[in-house]
């Protein structure tokens, strides 16, 4: 029976394979995403918000909880018959809802030095109040807003899996529409297993999470990049160690390293340095049940 050790060095050596071979399609989330979520995007034009108001409608959604895209402006709300909610009590005046910048260039006939009548362009910047639709009432808007989701209602709960995390004792919080970890609050966020249509992909995604987690207590530094082939990799480990079923799948961990590998100068051999520190993390994590 292979030791732990042959068992990581053999998962590295069939990642390293895969990459030389060419063999890895685009990565993609593992979850089934919901078609209301996604990129901030306006509930008449249904055009995606651009620049700085994706990131500015983001941060209001993870404020406020909202999971909807869909954005509207108080008069476009009223144009479609809704309205927007009262502002909670405990929301500053001014708060509730999201500023956003709408960029217009316009232009100009001047004179240049030559005397010569030129077109001149100026950006012309404005700033709008927009509300999430999770903000407005009105039943006819249910459906821009994002309903339960099941893709595998009958998702089967793996117990030794399930033990080993338990043991962690790590803020894990189901739900949403995205898998991170949050250092701030120290807590790390998943969608929920019936959006995952195989187990083992909820656990890998799950897993690899725990990882980032354990970096804070582990005093790991380095780049983005280095910390998300850490945990790919990590995760495959400790999927094996738990023998979840499929875990010999790594289609989609090669797929995901390659991305991250491509940042990196597509330096192959830093996945072998990678897979030093995967070790430490799952003999840490693991550790918790032990």
């Amino acid at each position: 029976m292979p030791s732990q050790a042959e068992i990581r060095k053999a998962i590295t050596n069939r990642i390293v394979e895969a990459l030389r071979e060419g063999k890895v399609p685009p990565w993609r989330s593992p979850w089934v995403g919901h078609p209301n979520a996604g990129l901030p995007t306006n509930i008449v034009s249904n055009k995606r918000y651009r620049g700085i108001n994706v990131l500015l409608l983001h941060l209001h959604q993870l404020r406020y909880g909202l999971k909807s895209k869909f954005f509207g402006t108080f008069n476009q709300c009223k144009g479609i018959a809704a309205h927007v909610k009262p502002r909670p009590s405990d929301v500053p005046p001014g708060q509730w809802g999201c500023p956003i910048i709408l960029f217009k260039p316009i232009t100009k006939i001047e004179r240049n030095d030559n005397g010569e009548e030129v077109e001149v362009e100026y950006p012309v910047l404005r700033t709008y109040v927009v509300f999430g639709i999770d903000q407005v009432e009105r039943a006819h808007l249910d459906r821009y807003r994002v309903g339960e989701l099941s893709v595998n209602p009958d998702f089967c709960d793996f117990e030794p899996a399930e033990k080993a995390i338990e043991a962690i004792g790590a803020d894990i919080r189901l739900g949403g529409e995205q898998a991170f970890y949050r250092r701030s609050g120290d807590f790390i966020c998943c969608p929920h297993k019936q959006r995952f249509p195989k187990e083992k992909e909820f656990y890998a995604a799950l897993l690899h999470e725990l990882v980032h987690w354990s970096e804070v207590r582990l005093d790991w530094k380095g780049s983005y990049a280095e910390g998300e082939l850490r945990a790919e990799i990590a995760s495959a480990f400790a999927l094996a160690e738990l023998g979840v079923p499929q875990s010999d799948d790594l289609s989609n961990s090669q797929a995901y390293i390659a991305s991250w590998l491509d940042a990196m100068a597509n330096d192959p051999a830093y996945i072998f340095r990678a897979s030093t520190q995967a070790s430490k993390a799952v003999d840490f994590l693991l550790s918790f049940g032990a």
